[in-house]
């Protein structure tokens, strides 16, 4: 399965809705799936499954029917009936099994189906930007995706073993009745099912604005929730529970007005519905009747035609229902192939080589940058980081720091200038080649909610026990696993909201040694960490770095007057660059930054020596 490539892209519906043809064409290449003869033979075998269920379906009433004639007949033999009875209840049963035999036939074919789009849109997700991922909310996404894979598994068993089947046997039957009674009774049956369709395609259409808004109001409260969730800590702090259980509150609202509405809409639909088949089953019956009052028809006749009737009645029925849930269920996978056809905005070109990485050196030449080319962010910023050397970047908020990583892991592309590695534009090269070549320890580590050897083992998922060991053993993580009570089968928690800061970014160091890359990126790695914990971890990042080509984004300045080149960037633009030594005599905006931290440590100190004097 690896490697799942998504269909050519289908256009969207302005408003990012598709058309249900397009859902469906883009649903087909996965039931006919290329390379795979035994799933299509599976196709093939079900459908003839589905015609000879039908056919032994319908011929079943004709059992029925000669053996109510035989009993009325005065010298009838009782075994002629028993053995048209027996008949009957086998080929009742012979229906059935058909049809069971169908269903497991196919059920291969639809799970594959089910697993082949759900591992699509999860690589496709994973493909798209950071801009889409930052500009979409993930509750509202991993709804999206399970409500389509729940639809794309209602739609294929309903469509093709309900809907086509019960349109089949219609037709069958309506030929039967032509052919063996008169028009007038096949009239009467197509018109009551045309009518009930006629009805079902209206009301439906409009329900399914309702359940659009239902949708859309249930995902927005979904998010919420989420995000509310993911924040506990943040809404603890602020003391903002009822404000968020208003706000949760509130979409809850638009769900219920939409849901109440939804469901009105049905009763109606189910009432008219009802009239239609009550109708038509009082009007085939009443032209039978007719047909043996006058002579025509027999009792086994007039039997057959109600057994007809009430075979036909159970699936159209349910055809009601089975209708109103498969157009739900392409409304639901509408957003999720509406995924699907979202276009990537960072590519590999064609015959993207691998990266080739000898001594890591890395430069930005003339980069320029921007999220919204109403506001440029990098404006011509250039740099070398010589391989095995350490280069850092500091400035005030909001300079382009963050960007500069950003960037350099290729979650965009520059819009003019270039980012080399040993001399290759970044963007002529595999991303997969890129992002194996470079570590990362960032400021807010998120780790994932399993254990910690899981987490560090996420550097390199082939790694042994001895190597995540020495790893650890590196990041001065090993005495913190041993104390705890499940050592290294501790479950981090949510977002790793179990450890501390600091332990935290130990994991984060310990996975990123484990990865071995050949390039170090520390995007302000220390800066939410109390002093004894920063200068701990400082000590693993240099022992980490060392002969590394290494790139430090900064806010605490202290942390980085070993580097052999300190950039300082104002408003895109490097303003400075130079050794530590070399920047503080100029008395420019290094200089000054360094006697405000100065002075704030001073600062923090005096209030530390007061309190331990009060104490």
């Amino acid at each position: 399965m690896q490697g799942v490539v998504p269909p050519a892209e289908q256009t969207a519906e302005p408003g990012g809705r598709r058309g249900h043809l397009a859902t469906i064409a883009a649903l087909l290449p996965y039931l006919w799936p290329k390379g795979r003869v035994d799933l299509k033979t599976r196709v093939v075998a079900a459908a003839v499954l589905i015609v000879i269920a039908k056919i032994a379906n319908v011929w079943v009433p004709f059992y029925y029917k000669q053996a109510v004639d035989a009993l009325g007949e005065p010298a009838a033999v009782l075994a002629v009936p028993v053995a048209l009875i027996l008949a009957y209840g086998a080929a009742r049963v012979l229906a059935q099994a058909f049809g069971e035999l169908r269903n497991a036939i196919f059920a291969k074919v639809s799970q594959n189906a089910v697993r082949t789009i759900a591992l699509a849109t999860f690589e496709h997700l994973h493909r798209l930007s950071l801009r889409f991922h930052l500009e979409r909310q993930t509750g509202g996404l991993s709804r999206a995706i399970e409500r389509g894979n729940a639809g794309i598994q209602f739609a294929l068993n309903f469509t093709l073993f309900n809907i086509i089947p019960t349109i089949f046997e219609i037709v069958l039957v309506c030929i039967i009745l032509v052919v063996r009674y008169d028009g007038w009774l096949a009239a009467a049956t197509f018109i009551t099912i045309a009518l009930y369709v006629a009805l079902t395609l209206i009301l439906t259409e409009w329900r399914i604005k309702l359940r659009r808004e239902m949708n859309d109001r249930d995902a927005e409260a979904n998010t919420r929730a989420v995000d509310s969730l993911l924040n506990y800590e943040t809404v603890k702090y602020f003391g903002n529970e009822g404000h968020e259980a208003s706000r949760y509150d509130r979409s809850l609202e638009r769900y219920q007005k939409a849901a109440v509405s939804s469901e009105h809409s049905l009763s109606l639909l189910n009432v008219g519905q009802g009239v239609i088949i009550a109708g038509g089953l009082v009007a085939v019956m009443l032209l039978a009747a007719k047909g043996v009052q006058q002579g025509s028809m027999t009792i086994g006749d007039f039997v057959l035609v109600n057994t007809f009737m009430i075979q036909l009645y159970q699936p159209l029925n349910i055809l009601g229902m089975v209708y109103r849930e498969v157009k739900q269920s392409l409304v639901d996978m509408e957003r999720m192939f509406t995924l699907l056809s979202v276009g990537e905005e960072v590519r590999d070109p064609p015959g993207a080589a691998p990266l080739a990485v000898s001594g890591g050196e890395v430069a930005f030449e003339d980069v320029h940058f921007a999220y919204d080319e109403r506001r440029p962010i990098l404006k011509g910023v250039s740099f070398r980081v010589p391989a095995g050397k350490t280069v850092a970047i500091v400035g005030a908020s909001g300079a382009g720091k963050s960007t500069i990583s950003r960037l350099l892991f290729r979650f965009y592309d520059v819009q003019s200038g270039a980012i080399r590695i040993d001399g290759q534009d970044i963007r002529a090269v595999t991303q997969a080649s890129l992002r194996a070549a470079i570590g990362i320890v960032p400021q807010d580590t998120v780790l994932f909610n399993d254990t910690i050897r899981y987490n560090i083992r996420y550097g390199r998922p082939r790694a042994d026990e001895d190597e995540i060991k020495r790893a650890a053993e590196l990041a001065r993580i090993e005495g913190f696993v041993a104390a705890l009570p499940d050592g290294w089968r501790t479950k981090v928690g949510e977002r790793g909201l179990k450890l501390s800061g600091g332990e935290k970014q130990r994991v984060a160091i310990a996975r990123t040694i484990l990865k071995d890359p050949k390039i170090l990126l520390f995007d302000e790695a220390t800066s939410a960490l109390d002093t004894r914990t920063e200068k701990e971890i400082q000590a693993s990042l240099h022992e980490v770095s060392r002969n590394r080509t290494t790139l430090i984004i900064a806010h605490r300045l202290s942390t980085i007057v070993h580097a052999d080149e300190i950039l300082v960037l104002d408003e895109g633009q490097v303003v400075e660059r130079g050794r530590h030594a070399e920047l503080l005599p100029k008395g420019g905006a290094y200089a000054a930054m360094w006697a405000r931290q100065q002075e704030a440590a001073s600062a923090r100190e005096k209030l530390q020596e007061a309190g331990e004097v009060a104490e």
